[in-house]
């Protein structure tokens, strides 16, 4: 197969340049935390093209961002030159779907209604898969993952370490995709979110006291900080394993909750370098970097109008929503 050259995604980075004022952006999440109500709140979502959602349930919320979801990922699937990149965003849905399933056993109550219809697979598809045990129609790393999930939970009754073999599986699939595309852009954010993700695991089992087993079982492979690294955090402390410029600040955050202090703004601060790695994005003017970092900010926008609307209904106020906002990358 021929490379990708970036003049192929010259069309689709224009058009993705015209699009990016449609994205929420710092301004109008400041004017949501700042609005008198949720009502206020959820108007200045229509200048960004959602439905007016005025007195919206939580329901109504997330089929309106699902919706807006879908309807970026299929228009994306149509423009992109390379399709894995939409297929590995897609990835996040498709392991989701999977531990609600597994969690869930198969379908019962309103297991359903949690099922999202942005993956790869169905949400039919896989739960007919996982009520018969034929996985024909799933991809098979993504089935085999389920399967183990499964198994795991029968004979632990633990769900965080089903979980956990879930996100290894999702994120081994997706670095996989990431080094297949013409850019390395992909690769190192995958790569930069194992990290983020491994540095989380161990803040969370050293401040819980837990066992120095649950982080090797949690450690995910792949990032640019070793599985090993990781787990000598229990002795040697996060700040001196994760000590990269992108992630010392976080590491620090991090030790800082280790001793007591709140996790939020180590949590925040992680958020944040995964933004701050997407905004190089805007240095360059074609290729699929432009793609790539559009698609990742589009979920940061949803995840960000989501916890606006719910602390506006929670009665949280303007400075306290304020503290929970992360940088926007427009």
């Amino acid at each position: 197969m021929s490379k990708i050259k970036d003049t192929e995604y010259l069309f689709l980075s224009t058009y993705i340049r015209a699009r990016e004022n449609s994205l929420l952006g710092a301004k109008r999440l400041e004017q949501m935390a700042d609005a008198a109500d949720f009502d206020e709140a959820a108007k200045v979502l229509t200048e960004c093209g959602f439905p007016d959602l005025s007195g919206a349930s939580d329901a109504r919320l997330e089929e309106a961002f699902s919706a807006r979801r879908a309807a970026f990922l299929a228009e994306f699937e149509k423009l992109c030159p390379e399709k894995q990149i939409v297929t590995a965003c897609r990835l996040r849905y498709d392991y989701h779907n999977a531990k609600v399933l597994v969690k869930g056993e198969g379908g019962a109550g309103d297991i359903r209604r949690l099922l999202s219809g942005c993956g790869r697979v169905p949400p039919e598809t896989l739960l007919e898969a996982f009520s018969q045990d034929a996985w024909q129609d799933v991809p098979p790393a993504m089935a085999e993952a389920i399967r183990e999930a499964r198994t795991t939970l029968a004979r632990t009754a633990n769900p965080q370490l089903a979980d956990m073999g879930l996100d290894k599986a999702y994120f081994a699939e997706l670095l996989a995709m990431a080094e297949s595309l013409s850019t390395d852009f992909y690769t190192g954010y995958v790569r930069l979110s194992i990290d983020i993700a491994n540095l989380r695991s161990a803040v969370r089992c050293i401040r819980g006291h837990m066992d120095e087993g649950l982080l090797r079982t949690a450690v995910i492979p792949g990032g640019n900080v070793s599985p090993e690294s990781v787990c000598r955090s229990y002795a040697d402390g996060v700040e001196d394993i994760f000590h990269d410029r992108a992630l010392a600040q976080c590491a620090q955050l991090g030790a800082q909750a280790v001793e007591g202090a709140p996790l939020a703004g180590f949590e925040q601060a992680c958020d944040n370098v995964l933004t701050e790695y997407l905004t190089g994005a805007k240095a360059v003017s074609f290729g699929p970097a432009v793609a790539v970092a559009y698609l990742a900010s589009l979920e940061a926008e949803i995840t960000a109008a989501r916890m606006l609307l719910q602390g506006k209904r929670g009665g949280l106020s303007p400075e306290a929503l304020r503290e929970r906002l992360r940088v926007s990358y427009v």
